[in-house]
């Protein structure tokens, strides 16, 4: 995921719930709810150990047969390995807000910040409570910005868009 942080502004004024530039009607919102999105550290690191085992064999092999540059090679390849492992069980978890709207479910709001995802949840399900509530504003800070991958079954859909607000846009 080529992720970026920014602010997004989410507002609840006159009725309405206001994501950027996504409008959601409170009275069309039939249920608030999170989404939590971490790494699979296990897959990780069965990919990890598959690759590095064919890193050592090929390596060994290369070694006896071209010599110390192919060693020197299979090395290099181990470390860059071990650096991909790194970096994918470091990615911090990603908190999304969920509207249910007309039966649709839709990610309107990712974050890396948990507590900004429960205030939004929260000053949400009171203002579909209250619709003629003060008008709310909050800021989400820790807006992640980027790709996200959805994958059901065996083979790959595609790639999916997110630009921090609203729903996804789907490629190939």
């Amino acid at each position: 995921m080529a992720a970026s942080n920014s602010t997004v502004q989410v507002r609840v004024q006159e009725g309405v719930l206001w994501v950027d530039g996504e409008a959601y009607p409170l009275h069309n919102i039939s249920h608030v709810g999170q989404r939590v999105l971490e790494v699979d550290k296990g897959a990780a690191w069965r990919r990890f150990i598959g690759r590095a085992f064919l890193c050592l064999v090929i390596g060994a092999v290369a070694a006896a047969i071209f010599g110390n540059v192919a060693g020197f090679l299979a090395v290099v390849v181990f470390g860059l390995l071990i650096w991909q492992l790194v970096k994918v069980i470091g990615r911090p978890p990603v908190y999304g807000l969920v509207l249910n709207t007309s039966g649709t479910q839709r990610d309107a709001v990712w974050s890396l910040d948990h507590s900004e995802i429960q205030n939004l949840v929260f000053e949400i399900t009171k203002a579909i409570g209250r619709p003629d509530a003060a008008p709310v504003t909050i800021n989400i800070k820790e807006a992640v910005m980027g790709d996200q991958i959805k994958q059901y079954g065996p083979g790959s859909i595609g790639f999916a868009e997110h630009s921090g607000s609203g729903d996804i846009r789907g490629g190939r």
